[in-house]
């Protein structure tokens, strides 16, 4: 058995676990000006939780407030808030639902993941890395890549902006008090 297997069957670690958002990171960058430059930002407002079965299962949720993001500009920050790409007065979460963890070698695995942005719920491929911290509280790291048409974040003018996005997350759980 892998570290990982280990892990997801101990059934010790059963029960619920809260992400920690100070300890967590959610980001996503995007290739500018045909490419040249790399737009980088971050969600500054999010939860979630998940709950490990102690038999391999898993389940997990991350909401992102989807008007939190920063890219550090304040005019491009509403230009991407607007109805152009996330909308955020129609849709103000961003969710990723894990329903399934699947291990790889050593410490990664790959999550089965639906992700729902503007309201479009699809599944995306998630590579992670799942690790014990010292203080027993537990982080998963992972990327993927996000096809921006796919969610209806298509604006693209005069062809500046990637067709992909790649979002990334450093999440730490806790588990919760019992």
């Amino acid at each position: 058995m892998t570290t990982l297997e280990t892990l997801l069957n101990d059934p010790d670690l059963a029960g619920v676990w809260n992400l920690v958002p100070d300890r967590s990171t959610i980001t996503f960058k995007v290739r500018n000006m045909w490419g040249l430059l790399n737009v980088k930002g971050r969600f500054t407002e999010f939860s979630g939780d998940g709950q490990l079965t102690g038999k391999g299962a898993v389940f997990g949720r991350l909401d992102i407030r989807a008007a939190s993001l920063d890219t550090g500009i304040g005019r491009r920050d509403k230009h991407l808030r607007s109805a152009d790409f996330f909308d955020v007065e129609r849709f103000d979460e961003i969710s990723v639902v894990v329903t399934a963890v699947h291990p790889t070698k050593g410490k990664a695995a790959d999550l089965r993941a639906a992700f729902t942005i503007k309201g479009v719920t699809a599944p995306l491929p998630l590579s992670a890395t799942i690790t014990e911290l010292d203080d027993g509280s537990i982080r998963i790291a992972g990327q993927t890549k996000v096809d921006r048409t796919q969610f209806d974040l298509g604006w693209n003018r005069l062809g500046m902006i990637g067709s992909t996005a790649t979002a990334a997350a450093e999440a730490v759980f806790a588990r919760a008090a019992q």
